[in-house]
């Protein structure tokens, strides 16, 4: 990993007024400069992304909260076969609750990097500006949770537009973020504020509690409460939906068991503090209908919300991340009128599942 072998160096100033990096500090080799081969890296919570420009997607299920004193070693794997010139680094796994700090959690997730990678890095910030590894890990705060402002780049430039929203759905969080006029919208430039605004909305296709989407469950003509307890999460509603496919190597669920639907369909019934002889499949997927609902309801007001303040009528969308498919949903429900463009027709899905690490590839090699 590192240095691409065997490739013709080329002569490369960096003089944009973007990055604030001092080359000949950052970069001892500055003026012989491969530009080939930027590795885009998203260091989630939950998941590990890698992209290049090339068209290489990674994505690793890897739970940081658990297993922090793992990192380096699942970045190494991650990694593993990876060679570039440059790495561009982004992150939100600062946040997770195995660090006393978000502080304190950037500076571990960028020593785990720099552990495994030995050549030149570039670390994203808030501002999209970038900085070296020694300057993110003095000033935290510039690129704890960078992702979203690398990623609505990215959709201004694929789209061309001059106003339109971002809608990006993983397994976690969605990020619903505007820009008008060439400039992306004030909606807050942390996660508490984004949170505040409607931009950070905390629901994804994968990993959220059903628990925490709704208080109740239909089942036999009534209305039943839900266990406040982690029984199933949206991943089950969308096996249930068919909306997502099986995965009976997946293992990360509510329970341990496998991605698959009859799984997902025990999972389901004990959120009501009953089991799949109880409830039935059709049962099951009713309820999986009505959770889909709260979701819709759910986006569509926050969408809604930052749609009136910022953007002119008739906008336009761009919809990334694996869950994708739920973004479509959304704007159908919204009887969404404008022009649409989907990361996953024009990167492939692939890339489009680790979109915040295709993008900050593309913008590190722009700004190179």
């Amino acid at each position: 990993m590192g240095w691409l072998s065997g490739r013709e160096s080329l002569k490369y100033g960096l003089q944009s007024p973007r990055c604030e990096v001092q080359p000949e500090r950052f970069f001892p080799w500055f003026g012989t400069l491969w530009v080939m081969g930027v590795i885009g890296l998203d260091v989630g919570g939950a998941n590990l992304k890698l992209a290049t420009l090339e068209g290489v997607a990674r994505c690793m299920p890897f739970a940081l909260w658990k297993h922090p004193q793992q990192l380096a070693q699942a970045l190494a794997q991650l990694l593993d076969g990876i060679s570039g010139s440059c790495l561009a680094v982004t992150m939100t796994g600062e946040l997770a609750d195995c660090y006393p700090t978000k502080a304190a959690g950037v500076v571990h997730i960028l020593q785990c990097v720099q552990e495994v990678w030995s050549g030149p890095m570039l670390v994203y910030r808030t501002d999209g500006t970038w900085c070296s590894p020694a300057q993110a890990q003095q000033e935290p705060w510039q690129v704890a949770a960078s992702n979203w402002h690398a990623l609505a780049q990215l959709a201004q430039q694929l789209s061309g537009w001059s106003s339109g929203m971002l809608i990006d759905i993983g397994s976690t969080t969605t990020d619903l973020i505007p820009w008008h006029q060439g400039e992306i919208c004030p909606v807050g430039w942390d996660d508490p504020g984004r949170l505040a605004s409607g931009a950070l909305v905390y629901l994804g296709a994968l990993r959220t509690p059903i628990c925490a989407l709704v208080e109740s469950l239909p089942w036999q003509a009534q209305q039943v409460p839900v266990a406040a307890e982690v029984f199933a999460t949206s991943w089950d509603v969308y096996l249930l939906l068919g909306e997502l496919p099986p995965q009976p190597e997946r293992t990360d669920t509510a329970d341990g068991r496998p991605a698959t639907v009859q799984a997902a369909h025990a999972r389901v019934a004990r959120q009501i503090c009953a089991d799949s002889t109880a409830v039935s499949l059709t049962e099951a997927q009713a309820m999986a209908r009505w959770v889909h609902g709260k979701i819709l309801h759910r986006l569509a007001e926050a969408f809604r919300r930052l749609s009136s303040r910022f953007l002119p009528s008739g906008h336009g969308v761009v919809v990334s991340g694996s869950g994708e498919f739920l973004a479509q949903a959304l704007l159908r429900h919204l009887d969404h009128s404008g022009p649409v463009l989907s990361l996953a027709q024009r990167l492939g899905p692939q890339l489009s599942a680790v979109a915040p690490a295709f993008a900050v590839a593309k913008l590190a090699t722009q700004q190179l």
